[in-house]
């Protein structure tokens, strides 16, 4: 079964095909991890996934998507990471980290009261962006960045990445999806600069470049770099598979390992056709016409399903969510019911066959 074998990138091998996703909890105090975090990302590492992600981890305090948010931006933050990846390590599964900066959808407070913007006096701060252009109505005005803030923020995630191999991660990932601050530079639809970083697709690309080269400089060139981008906007005039298709290979030319490969997120009323592997098509396109490792996401759930994916060459690892949270021991299920024998926990082998 192609789920369940090794998968070789750069010196590291994950012992099977499926990837734990990264998935905010907002359950951080100043950005530092605790005892919620061990026990989430642990499980799915007992559970016996092969790549175990971080939450999106800001760079910087202002980077933050909500003041909840996982953040890497001191040497006191590493050090508080270090408990976790040793535990993730030590159950057989590699940990990752997602680099992350929210832009203009920064400062907000967490899902399960509104997503609304926090003003000053509830913990809020100024939002930034490559244009002055709110991610909706009710959204906060960001500013735009002038060069010395984009200098700025390339710095951070570079520092960001050396911390992140202080803290004992072996896979790193920069997140260019979802509307945040570097997939903002990509999209024609927020990025509406009139200098040198706006207008043509090879402008738009080039901040985020300079990210990724920052961050593979100093990434040790032994351990896999992934980036995660949103395939389309799903909105006429915006970023799209061609685009991603180009994107993807001046990433692949400076070093990239794997693209995960995700979408939407910039603007609130784009219509998605969700629905079991809607995004997979993109995976596959990418890795067909770039020749790049990639991963799919979006409504994964199955193990029949996940097989398919892998075997019929439309991505290299299935990089999994929301199943995740109801099923933290995923694999164990999915090994099962795919007639596959793998390793369970000593402490939990009493339970592997009924």
């Amino acid at each position: 079964m192609r789920l369940f074998s090794p998968l070789q990138l750069k010196e590291k091998k994950f012992r099977n095909r499926i990837f734990v996703s990264p998935m905010c909890q907002y359950s951080s105090e100043n950005g530092m991890p605790n005892d919620w975090h061990l026990v989430h990302l642990g499980s799915r590492a007992v559970g016996g996934a092969a790549l175990v992600m971080v939450e999106a981890t800001a760079v910087s305090p202002e980077g933050r998507i909500s003041p909840w948010d996982s953040g890497i931006w001191s040497d006191e933050h590493a050090r508080g990471f270090q408990r976790i990846t040793a535990f993730i390590k030590a159950h057989g599964s590699v940990p990752g980290i997602q680099l992350a900066h929210a832009g203009r959808k920064a400062s907000i407070d967490v899902p399960w009261r509104g997503d609304r913007p926090l003003s000053p006096d509830e913990g809020g701060w100024q939002v930034m962006a490559p244009s002055p252009i709110p991610f909706q109505e009710h959204s906060s005005v960001p500013i735009e960045m002038t060069p010395e803030a984009m200098e700025e923020v390339a710095s951070q995630f570079r520092v960001a990445a050396e911390r992140s191999l202080d803290a004992g991660f072996e896979v790193l990932e920069i997140h260019m999806a979802h509307g945040y601050l570097l997939h903002e530079f990509l999209s024609p639809l927020s990025n509406q600069r009139k200098d040198d970083l706006g207008g043509s697709l090879e402008n738009r690309e080039s901040f985020p470049l300079r990210v990724a080269k920052n961050v593979r400089e100093v990434w040790p060139e032994s351990l896999p770099l992934f980036v995660r981008i949103s395939c389309t906007d799903w909105v006429e005039g915006g970023w799209d598979l061609d685009q991603s298709i180009h994107f993807s290979r001046r990433l692949k030319d400076i070093g990239v390992d794997l693209i995960d490969c995700s979408s939407g997120g910039l603007v609130p009323d784009a219509v998605i056709p969700s629905g079991p592997g809607f995004q997979v098509p993109f995976s596959w396109a990418i890795r067909r016409e770039v020749g790049i490792p990639t991963g799919a996401v979006g409504y994964i759930t199955e193990p029949v399903q996940a097989e398919q994916i892998l075997a019929t060459d439309q991505a290299d690892a299935v990089i999994m969510a929301r199943e995740m949270l109801r099923h933290p021991y995923w694999p164990l299920y999915a090994a099962g019911a795919l007639k596959v024998d793998i390793p369970w926990p000593d402490q939990y082998g009493r339970a592997k066959k009924r």
